[in-house]
């Protein structure tokens, strides 16, 4: 791409200089005196913060599960700035380079699918997850489309989502021809958040247990208990907003394997704090986590079997943390 142009003008008793990109004229006048280039500075990347559905902030309580919701901080989405070349400025563009943002302008979250199928137990949390999901979109800036048809996991559709979110799918929801779609799309760079019941999915298939982390599919659960939760990555967009350690009512999974060599684990559940059951999974118990597969980024969180939970500023907000990193807008 052509960065500059100097284009030297002799008039009478003046010398100029043109240069493109952008377009500047400089003159001396009978001085002699050299013109200098200007330094341009562009508007800064980021733009103003776009409020969030975030609620809570750190503390040593435990977390809300009803009631008022708390402020919590904001959290930039987008680029505030334009990602296409400037109209009428074609110096040095070529083919497709509308398309290709700006130097140093980070990619922003436009659009995501909720795919929430299920051939098993139908979750009641399911209606108000994609009402919740909706909300968040509505007021950080990017769309959700909400589905259950597997008719869409095609190359041409799945393109037109950042990140793709198992909403408690059950059993086995995709065909062979949807499955190598979906696997092309998370090594094309996409998005996956699995929630809750996204690890009761998919067990004949091999490659989705190491999306979920680990082969870690659902094994049992005890029945509904509130039990204390430790934060373990404290960095995470999923997990800044919540105190270190927290109790929470939900239903509580043990998986078939433990995920942490496969993942960064972001949540631990304490089980001297609640009855676990037969299928106890001990001192290390992971609740919450993430990691980049095959070109893409997964992130998965057992939480959010209680429909109460989709109104909770702490859980709604670990929820758009998780999809705003698989998105790959947040680090």
């Amino acid at each position: 791409m052509l960065r500059s142009l100097h284009v030297g003008v002799s008039l009478p008793s003046v010398s100029c200089v043109v240069a493109l990109t952008p377009l500047w004229l400089g003159c001396a006048g009978d001085d002699g005196a050299e013109p200098g280039l200007p330094s341009f500075m562009g508007p800064a990347a980021g733009g103003a913060p776009v409020a969030s559905a975030s609620g809570g902030t750190g503390g040593t309580g435990p977390a809300r599960i009803q009631g008022e919701p708390v402020q919590g901080p904001s959290i930039p989405l987008g680029s505030g700035g334009s990602n296409t070349v400037p109209a009428g400025n074609d110096v040095g563009a070529g083919p497709g380079n509308e398309d290709e943002p700006e130097p140093g302008v980070p990619p922003a979250l436009e659009r995501i699918l909720v795919f929430s199928r299920t051939l098993a137990y139908r979750h009641e949390a399911i209606g108000p997850g994609i009402e919740a999901l909706r909300t968040l979109g509505a007021a950080n800036g990017f769309e959700v489309e909400a589905s259950e048809e597997p008719s869409g996991f095609n190359d041409e559709n799945l393109a037109d989502f950042d990140v793709v979110v198992f909403l408690s799918t059950t059993a086995d929801v995709l065909d062979d021809g949807q499955q190598a779609a979906f696997e092309r799309y998370i090594r094309a760079g996409g998005g996956w958040v699995g929630v809750h019941a996204a690890a009761d999915t998919e067990y004949d298939w091999p490659w989705y247990g190491q999306l979920l982390g680990g082969g870690a599919y659902f094994k049992s659960h005890p029945e509904i208990q509130t039990v204390q939760l430790e934060v373990e990555n404290a960095a995470h967009p999923a997990t800044a907003h919540l105190p270190g350690s927290f109790a929470l009512q939900d239903e509580w999974y043990n998986f078939q394997q433990n995920p942490r060599p496969a993942v960064s684990v972001l949540m631990t559940l304490d089980e001297s704090s609640y009855s676990p059951g037969a299928d106890a999974m001990g001192d290390d118990h992971p609740i919450a986590w993430f990691h980049e597969f095959e070109g893409g980024r997964a992130f998965y969180t057992a939480l959010g079997h209680r429909p109460e939970l989709y109104t909770d500023p702490l859980f709604t907000q670990h929820l758009l943390g998780g999809i705003r990193w698989a998105a790959g807008v947040a680090p």
